[in-house]
């Protein structure tokens, strides 16, 4: 059944990708960014104004609130999480969304870039959005509808179940985290005070997913250190370190282990920073499979390439350092299967095809599940995520919302 209700998911989309949240990765500090608290601290204002009396942020960046039950019933508690920042592949700074009523199926080419174009060839999805509306950016930056389209969900959520109290749920919980991007995004959220059962993750992909696995996922840091000489004397003395950094990423395969030829199951490992000067140079690398052997044998692989690589440059040496970053949720998941069951029916009571996925990626549920709070994935409705032909249906937005609406019954009716 379809919601009578007027939606404000999509002006609150609008106002928040306009907010630069972009996280670093390479720093240290919590958040990584501090401009990520500026969006922070609207959604506790917001989420006051609509009556959230205990929505607060702490120091790291994070939001709690409670929407309160409205049943008698004992129901376990669920929070429903996104995170608040946006990736730093694209540029975050100065977004500017454009709202495209009733597209018509013609490529969309993006204003401020004309050479950034999207279409129903390179994005397929976009067939099922002809005649709806839709958002892009402008074409100089990305969008942000990963993660603040879950964002807006969620905010639109509690809005809805705020005004129409004779919905029976139990008590709800609301997070937002800063740094999902860069991996760190439960590094300091404090679970004893979210006080959840159970929780949902809003940052997947078409209308009607729900993603209950994830990659494995390890870091890799490697140090090369070479031999520093003045360059004018270097004549058999010099081991430049980034021409060895420069050998080993020549060395990586084109045809497999890669993320631009994998796909399905298939894992990789992935080049994602190097910087360095003569003496030492440093590559950091992402590694990626859905099994915990398969991830290792990844490690295996890139530490032979790179030791094979140092070695055909004498007097190079390598270390080389592996770091969990976040373990697949599925095992996780697989021993509370009412949590999948109910978003199940949940999606379906919304009239929307179920689309059980597994995602090449990983979201703040991971490592949510693995710290004792099982938590799958939900769609959004974002597209192109992480580039400036990012997109996103409003029509998958509202379904979002009417999603959760019924999730939140679904969970008062079994307990």
């Amino acid at each position: 059944m379809a919601l009578d209700y007027a939606f404000t998911v999509t002006e609150r989309f609008l106002r928040y990708v306009q907010i630069d949240t972009q996280s670093d990765p390479q720093s240290q500090t919590y958040p990584s960014t501090e401009r990520q608290k500026d969006l922070s601290r609207l959604l506790v204002q917001e989420l006051h104004a609509i009556g959230v009396a205990d929505a607060s942020m702490d120091a790291y960046g994070y939001v709690y609130a409670t929407i309160p039950a409205t049943t008698a019933k004992v129901v376990p508690v669920v929070c429903f999480c996104s995170h608040v920042d946006t990736a730093p592949d694209c540029s975050g700074a100065g977004v500017k969304p454009i709202l495209h009523r009733r597209y018509d199926g013609t490529p969309i080419v993006l204003p401020d870039d004309p050479s950034r174009v999207i279409t129903v060839e390179d994005f397929p999805y976009l067939k099922e959005h002809i005649g709806l509306d839709i958002i892009t950016a402008s074409g100089t930056t990305l969008l942000g509808g990963d993660d603040k389209s879950g964002v807006a969900i969620i905010m639109d959520l509690a809005h809805y179940l705020l005004r129409h109290p004779e919905i029976p749920h139990g008590a709800i919980r609301i997070l937002f985290t800063p740094d999902e991007e860069v991996g760190r995004g439960t590094a300091k959220v404090d679970l004893a005070r979210l006080g959840a059962d159970y929780a949902y993750t809003l940052d997947g992909g078409p209308s009607g997913s729900l993603e209950d696995e994830t990659f494995n996922a390890d870091a890799v840091r490697i140090e090369i250190t070479g031999v520093s000489a003045h360059p004018g004397y270097a004549k058999g003395k010099m081991v430049n370190a980034l021409k060895v950094a420069g050998s080993l990423l020549a060395a990586l395969s084109k045809d497999r282990l890669a993320p631009e030829v994998t796909s399905g199951r298939e894992g990789f490992f992935h080049p994602v920073h190097v910087e360095g000067v003569a003496e030492k140079a440093v590559l950091e690398f992402i590694v990626r499979d859905f099994t915990v052997d398969g991830l290792k044998d990844h490690a295996r692989a890139l530490y032979d390439l790179a030791q094979r690589v140092v070695q055909e440059h004498p007097g190079a040496t390598m270390a080389f350092h592996v770091t969990e970053q976040y373990r697949n949720m599925k095992p996780v998941l697989d021993r509370y299967p009412q949590v999948i069951e109910y978003a199940a029916e949940a999606i379906r009571r919304a009239g929307l095809p179920l689309r059980m996925e597994s995602i090449r990626g990983g979201t703040d549920g991971s490592r949510l599940s693995h710290m004792g709070l099982p938590c799958p994935n939900i769609f959004t409705g974002m597209q192109g995520i992480h580039s400036r032909r990012e997109w996103i249906g409003v029509s998958d937005m509202e379904a979002a919302v009417e999603t959760l609406v019924h999730l939140v019954r679904v969970w008062e009716e079994n307990s």
